[in-house]
């Protein structure tokens, strides 16, 4: 399996941006899709954006269409989720995960240990 640390949260104001990374270490990164899944309190884990092994093909909840933008530098083995126009509805931890199934439309593999993105109005 791979590892994911994820980075790059806090607390910022609404319309503000963030960048969260997930750097992954143990198996070879380029072998799997990627995906960002996120977590309010009192809510279910839900999905954020994915992304094909080779970057070429993204997805996103209709929820953050055309604010979040997912991509992935294979050398670097990093997955990133820029966040832009930030909203009080997108405070959640958010979590990286590895092995995205299409089909599914969940992690088949690893996640990470999640960031706090909190969002004030």
């Amino acid at each position: 399996q791979v590892q994911l640390v994820e980075s790059g949260g806090g607390l910022v104001q609404a319309g503000d941006s963030l960048r969260l990374s997930c750097a992954a270490s143990g198996r070879t990164f380029s072998n799997y899709a990627m995906a960002w899944f996120r977590q309010a309190p009192g809510k279910e884990r839900e999905f954020v954006a994915a992304i094909t092994r080779s970057g070429d093909t993204t997805n996103y909840a209709d929820s953050v269409k055309g604010r979040f933008t997912i991509s992935r530098d294979n050398a670097k083995n990093t997955v990133y989720l820029q966040m832009n126009s930030l909203k009080p509805d997108d405070t959640a931890v958010y979590y990286c995960a590895s092995d995205f199934s299409w089909v599914a439309w969940s992690s088949l593999g690893s996640w990470g240990q999640g960031t706090q993105v909190t969002v004030s109005s």
